[in-house]
């Protein structure tokens, strides 16, 4: 057996997640040692007691390896475990990462600039729109953006990325034969052709109370940070927020009306710490901070630039300039402008200034 069809095996025996899984790598060596090693080796290794290591001796009876492997081909997904060289650089250094990543579509070195937006699945309309605005602003300056799927402030986010022609990643909690929310299988489809929909589980594994907040902790971990659009007192989002800050990551919160019920979540995540952000500007401004130097996503040269970026970069000009008189020059749309100067932004073209004018870099 391969050492990623010993993965796979081990991924799909209930009592043994990540966590253990490092450990019997650290003890044995390879995943395909850890299947052939006898009980009493398995039972020396640290938090495998007797039950687990019976569940290891025996997990032909709990993973077909072959037919999963038929299911993924069939499907027109592939995977990629943790031992292998194209798994996520960002999440493979959180304390329990996936040991399988089945991955519907294509994972690309520019996802490692990315940023997870989680939410309420039942959001007002100022947060849908909130959620879908910054999303839009994002993927349009060359940021993945990552959510969960779901129904509420995740659909609003990958359809935000999705009307940009940006990337954006769905990290899912089930396998692929059972995506859910089942009405979100088309954005699942779309979202596959220009990003990549994602899942640590099993094809044909159904979503529960279990899988969900596992699932959040992969968003977040792959992500630089994570921004809550809407979370109730009690909502899921609150619980990622938690995981991005054990991970390290910043959390960033968009802020709601105080009677709102679904934003006391968020409201309350901005009290404890994280930044408000009242648009995408406010998150790449420290994502230019930590990334000192220059993204591969911007081009090596002003030349290079897309025509509407050219226009807007040119209209910008070598001294301050506020957006008004940027869009009087260049005759195009406002909303045109303001993502075109978010994108210009990022590729540390134009810098905003205090009061919100904007002046050339280069």
């Amino acid at each position: 057996m391969t050492d990623p069809e010993a993965y796979i095996a081990l991924n799909m025996i209930r009592q043994v997640g990540p966590v253990r899984v490092r450990r019997l790598l650290a003890a044995l060596g390879s995943p395909a040692a850890v299947l052939r090693a006898p009980l009493a080796e398995l039972r020396r290794v640290e938090g495998i007691g007797s039950d687990v290591a019976a569940s290891i001796r025996d997990w032909e009876s709990q993973a077909d390896v072959a037919t999963e492997l038929r299911l993924v081909r069939e499907f027109g997904a592939r995977v990629v475990t943790v031992g292998c060289a194209d798994y996520p650089a960002l999440l493979r250094g959180i304390y329990d990462p996936p040991t399988v990543l089945y991955v519907w579509g294509d994972l690309q070195d520019c996802d490692r600039h990315a940023i997870g937006v989680v939410g309420t699945r039942k959001p007002s309309h100022y947060g849908g729109e909130c959620a879908k605005k910054i999303a839009y602003q994002l993927a349009y300056s060359g940021v993945t953006v990552v959510s969960g799927l779901a129904r509420g402030v995740d659909t609003a986010a990958h359809q935000g990325a999705l009307a940009a022609k940006g990337r954006t990643i769905a990290v899912i909690g089930s396998g692929f034969l059972s995506i859910y929310p089942p009405e979100n299988l088309p954005l699942a489809e779309k979202i596959a052709k220009s990003g990549a929909v994602v899942s640590e589980f099993s094809m044909s594994v159904k979503a529960d109370r279990q899988t969900f907040p596992m699932r959040n902790r992969i968003i977040s971990g792959c992500s630089f940070g994570l921004l809550v659009v809407e979370a109730g007192s009690r909502s899921g989002a609150l619980i990622s927020a938690n995981q991005a800050t054990d991970q390290g990551r910043s959390v960033y919160a968009v802020p709601g009306r105080i009677d709102q019920p679904n934003a006391i979540g968020s409201n309350r995540l901005i009290q404890q710490g994280a930044k408000l952000v009242t648009g995408a500007a406010d998150i790449l401004d420290d994502m230019g901070m930590l990334f000192a130097e220059e993204p591969a996503l911007a081009p090596a040269a002003v030349p290079g630039l897309p025509e509407i970026e050219a226009t807007v970069h040119a209209a910008v000009g070598d001294s301050e300039s506020s957006t008004d008189e940027i869009i009087g020059r260049c005759g195009l749309p406002t909303h045109v402008v303001s993502s075109t100067l978010l994108a210009l932004e990022m590729k540390k073209l134009v810098h905003r200034r205090p009061g919100g004018r904007f002046v050339q870099l280069r």
